[in-house]
């Protein structure tokens, strides 16, 4: 019996679905993905698209043509509402669109309405942003002397100030770059992963600031909680990222993060044929944090689940890692590795880190990408 998949959403979770589409389509079943946007760009090369490691061609995958080639349908187009009771979604367009199986991984986003911030300030996500931001630092007259706000202490945080740096050095500009830490400077993770970071940003004159927060970001000037003020040209936002508030808006049941509560099926605990993965979900057995390995790994999941639901079939449990591998790149050639109690700092571990994401990008881009990336890499 022919049935209809939707994908919410073609971000890292989905990536096994969409390459492996004809597992769905060749017993007849229709698939349709729902995207604003026809690319989805790779969150764990982002600093390094923003730094000049890599082109957009790199760090992206062509989720519109992975879904086409296959025979499934792609909507440019947003879901802005779910009516689970009667299996249809309601689209930015104004469109329904009608399902028996529907899966989300409509990612996240970095709020900015605390800080008060204004159209001169960007949110780390969408990681597209990241590509502006690039350019028109590049752009910049290379007489004036930049400066460049980092907000959050985070890993990404960290990764954005270091890849900053290695802009504006390669580009032959001046800069001022500063990282506002909040309270401590990577303080969810051990002091040895913390040092080396904190050596790294200073000895390239990146100032790090901990112990204070910003309150508004706006006329190109940062309040902070001490009182004193940071003055910047460019300020880029990774103070956290949080679920849009769709799942909530529909009425749907919530994680205390606002994303759609699933169990360990990554399946809706309100309508069974709703499931999801990624930063969009709150996993209902105890919380994930909001990194990429986590979607990656719930990619055979949500494939083996999908096909389940849609063909009646036993469902399988999602089974997360209690530890993760970390690896930062630091935008100076080096990269620090950290998993539990181990951690290193070097080159070997950039060159590790860098071996990884390429290989997890070839994995899913498709053919006519991997030609225009060799293309633009000959000119």
């Amino acid at each position: 019996m022919s049935r209809h998949l939707v994908l919410a959403g073609g971000g890292h979770a989905h990536m096994m679905i969409m390459r492996d589409l004809k597992r769905f389509i060749q017993p007849g079943h229709r698939v349709t993905l729902v995207s604003p946007d026809p690319y989805h760009y790779y969150s764990g090369m982002g600093p390094g698209l923003l730094g000049g490691t890599y082109r957009p061609q790199q760090v992206r995958f062509h989720v519109q043509r992975m879904v086409e080639d296959r025979g499934g349908t792609f909507v440019a187009d947003r879901v802005v509402q779910i009516d689970g009771a009667h299996r249809q979604l309601w689209l930015a367009s104004g469109r329904r669109l009608s399902y028996d199986v529907v899966s989300f991984n409509t990612g996240s986003n970095v709020p900015l309405a605390a800080l008060h911030a204004d159209a001169g300030v960007t949110p780390v996500k969408p990681i597209k942003h990241l590509l502006r931001v690039r350019d028109t630092i590049l752009n910049a007259p290379k007489a004036d002397s930049l400066k460049l706000l980092v907000v959050g202490g985070g890993p990404a945080g960290v990764e954005l100030a270091g890849n900053l740096w290695r802009l504006v050095e390669k580009a032959g500009h001046s800069a001022e770059i500063t990282l506002l830490a909040g309270r401590k400077l990577l303080g969810a993770f051990p002091d040895g992963v913390r040092r080396r970071v904190l050596q790294s940003l200073q000895q390239r004159g990146i100032a790090v600031r901990e112990g204070v927060h910003a309150t508004h970001l706006a006329d190109q000037k940062a309040q902070l909680t001490d009182g004193s003020v940071v003055p910047f040209d460019f300020a880029l936002v990774a103070t956290g990222v949080k679920p849009s508030s769709l799942f909530g808006d529909s009425g749907l049941s919530i994680g205390a993060d606002g994303g759609l509560l699933v169990n360990r099926n990554l399946q809706s605990v309100d309508f069974p044929e709703l499931f999801g993965g990624g930063d969009c979900i709150s996993f209902q057995p105890r919380p994930l944090p909001k990194v990429g390995v986590y979607a990656v790994r719930q990619n055979p999941i949500l494939l083996a689940n999908l096909l389940a639901a849609l063909e009646n079939r036993t469902l399988q449990p999602f089974r997360p890692q209690s530890a993760y591998l970390l690896i930062l790149n630091l935008g100076d050639g080096r990269g620090v590795l950290n998993r539990g109690w181990l951690t290193f700092a070097s080159k070997w571990v950039f060159t590790l880190k860098d071996r990884i994401d390429r290989a997890f990008m070839e994995r899913f881009q498709v053919s006519g990408e991997l030609d225009e990336i060799d293309s633009d890499l000959k000119r």
